[in-house]
């Protein structure tokens, strides 16, 4: 990976060093419960990434909560902080929904009194009909296929405090909107938006999503590994899906197992590639931590954003 400008360059062994004092909040069933479908992460990795992890966004929450203060003491009337939002990008198949779904167990767990919800923004895709009517499907997970405007939307809600949100709710085993289907959000404390698209700016609009994130990660691996992960991981999909006809993997993993590797390579090349190399990874340098992962999803490297 390039250097990138504008941060600290932390070795796996220093960021560990930095905050000693915690304890994994969970057990190994839980955490292999949450991980994701070929992801891969042990007990040893939230000892020694995600509690210092965690102890940097309870910092980060701290200053955010000091500036609510502060424009309170301004305007002589107290002011209620906002919703802590944070949000986690990078590739399809990188990891992003296991660091999601662990941090949102670990801040739970280390702060009882406080709400802690996640979403992704999966939900915010146009259903496949739409896509089709678009004449976009080949281009689902860029830009184009998000509803952009009604994430903005959402986001500003949560920000001022609206109750009840509801999102449709996606599904990767008919790989598409469940239709009727919603997530509810209810005022929640913290929230953590996970996706791919999480730091782009919506097209048309003079406002990014990541200008809604008080705190955000990057997940980050060399393409060629994650590449290998997207394909290790569509095999296990279709080990799983074989003996169900409503899934959308059941026809190629009944069908010559070569051809559906073939099949999931195309996709990459073609259209995931294309899109972390074009929309993803110009976003890196947006978020305030990016952790760069090696073989087997071992995450040697961090950067923290200088200013």
């Amino acid at each position: 990976m390039r250097e990138p400008l504008n941060y600290y360059h932390i070795s796996r062994k220093e960021w560990q060093s930095f905050y000693r004092n915690g304890v994994p909040l969970l057990t190994d069933d839980e955490l292999q419960e949450i991980k994701s479908v070929n992801d891969q992460i042990s007990l040893q990795d939230v000892q020694d990434i995600y509690i210092p992890l965690t102890h940097l966004i309870h910092l980060y929450r701290k200053e955010y909560e000091s500036l609510y203060l502060t424009q309170g003491l301004f305007m002589q009337r107290f002011v209620q902080p906002a919703p802590f939002i944070i949000g986690i990008a990078g590739s399809v198949a990188v990891g992003k929904s296991t660091t999601a779904r662990l941090l949102q167990m670990m801040l739970s767990r280390t702060l009882k009194r406080h709400h802690v919800q996640m979403i992704t923004t999966d939900g915010f895709l146009y259903p496949t009909a739409e896509l089709e009517k678009r004449g976009i499907l080949n281009r689902k997970g860029f830009p184009e296929s998000y509803d952009m405007e009604r994430l903005i939307d959402f986001l500003n809600a949560v920000k001022n405090g609206e109750d009840n949100l509801k999102i449709p709710k996606y599904s990767h085993e008919i790989y598409d909107i469940i239709p009727g289907e919603y997530e509810s959000i209810e005022q929640p404390d913290i929230l953590i938006v996970e996706g791919i698209n999480v730091l782009q700016s919506p097209q048309n609009q003079q406002i990014y999503i990541s200008d809604f994130f008080d705190f955000s990660i990057f997940v980050d691996a060399d393409p060629k590994q994650i590449e290998k992960w997207y394909l290790e991981r569509f095999t296990a999909l279709l080990d799983l899906a074989k003996d169900d006809k409503t899934n959308y993997y059941y026809n190629y993993a009944n069908g010559p197992r070569d051809d559906a590797i073939h099949f999931a390579r195309n996709i990459w090349q073609t259209i995931n590639q294309k899109n972390l190399e074009d929309y993803i990874l110009p976003t890196r340098s947006r978020a305030d931590v990016i952790m760069h992962k090696k073989e087997n999803h071992v995450i040697d490297e961090i950067y923290l954003r200088k200013f």
